[in-house]
């Protein structure tokens, strides 16, 4: 029988050291911005309208739309935010919103945010026969686009094939958001050696709050308030990631907009709260506890 997990074995939480304060605080808020591009001739990867009939209609007018108002207003409104109280976002951004989107991507660029691959376009790689070719296109064109290095990836649908981590560092990947393990990084192991796998979030995530389970427009900011008690109820005895994992047509809309920036707001002034991105959280953690 295999092992629980292939990747990263099984050890309860708390059960090593915990990591040394993040410059001097112990909550590190990861601001995860999703900027997809689903293209206009194929069918929607997800819908808040159902189609009538049964049907998959392409063009799906209402939700290409739905998705592209996140890319014109929400975006603005999250860029706006960034710049207001000085913040640096991760941009976990297919890269094909660098050639058909090339405002957006230039805006991104000019606020700082960093540039985090997140496929070519949204569709899982474990659906691509050819995946290696579409994760090398990808970060070549993010590459080319932002001069960043591009160090961190997360999987579109966080999916992946069994030899995706390989893939992924073969083309100068470190750090993965794709295994949903932990509150702090972790190290993973890879055929083509060490990889970290850094904290990403389903619960403090807009589509499973908002487009799944309905919740109410301040259901984000609730969930990230209570995490913090949480943490704090412990007197923040570990240094633990936050991850805010957004996208902009569903965060981006005005009635969540609003109670989300007051949660930013709250975080900005916490004294245990530090903001960082993908690649910020991994190369500390490689330097604070490096691969055996």
């Amino acid at each position: 029988m295999p092992e629980a997990n292939p990747r990263i074995p099984y050890a309860l939480s708390g059960s090593w050291p915990a990591l040394p304060p993040f410059r001097g605080k112990r909550v590190i808020v990861h601001v995860a911005v999703n900027v997809e591009h689903w293209p206009f001739d194929q069918p929607m990867p997800r819908a808040i309208l159902p189609a009538p009939h049964g049907t998959k209609p392409v063009p799906d007018v209402p939700n290409f739309t739905w998705v592209e108002y996140g890319l014109r207003v929400g975006m603005k409104r999250i860029l706006d935010l960034s710049a207001e109280f000085g913040l640096r976002f991760g941009a976990l951004c297919n890269a094909s919103i660098c050639t058909h989107y090339t405002p957006l991507a230039e805006a991104m660029l000019r606020s700082d945010w960093e540039f985090v691959g997140h496929g070519l376009y949204q569709k899982s790689l474990a659906t691509f026969e050819n995946d290696a070719e579409i994760v090398a296109e990808s970060l070549d064109v993010m590459r080319r686009f932002s001069g960043q290095g591009v160090k961190a990836w997360l999987g579109p649908g966080l999916g992946e094939k069994p030899d995706t981590p390989e893939v992924l560092r073969r083309h100068g990947i470190r750090y993965l958001h794709d295994w949903l393990l932990d509150d702090e990084p972790l190290w993973m192991t890879t055929a083509d050696g060490p990889m970290v796998s850094l904290p990403y979030t389903v619960e403090l995530n807009d589509v499973p709050a908002y487009l799944l389970a309905n919740q109410p427009s301040d259901a984000l900011t609730t969930r990230a308030r209570t995490t913090m008690a949480c943490f704090a109820r412990t007197g923040f005895d570990r240094t633990r990631v936050l991850t805010l994992a957004l996208h902009p047509h569903i965060i981006g809309v005005p009635h969540r907009f609003e109670p989300f920036r007051d949660l930013i707001a709250e975080l900005v002034a916490h004294p245990e709260v530090a903001f960082a991105t993908s690649t910020e959280i991994g190369e500390w953690f490689e330097a604070v506890r490096p691969a055996a």
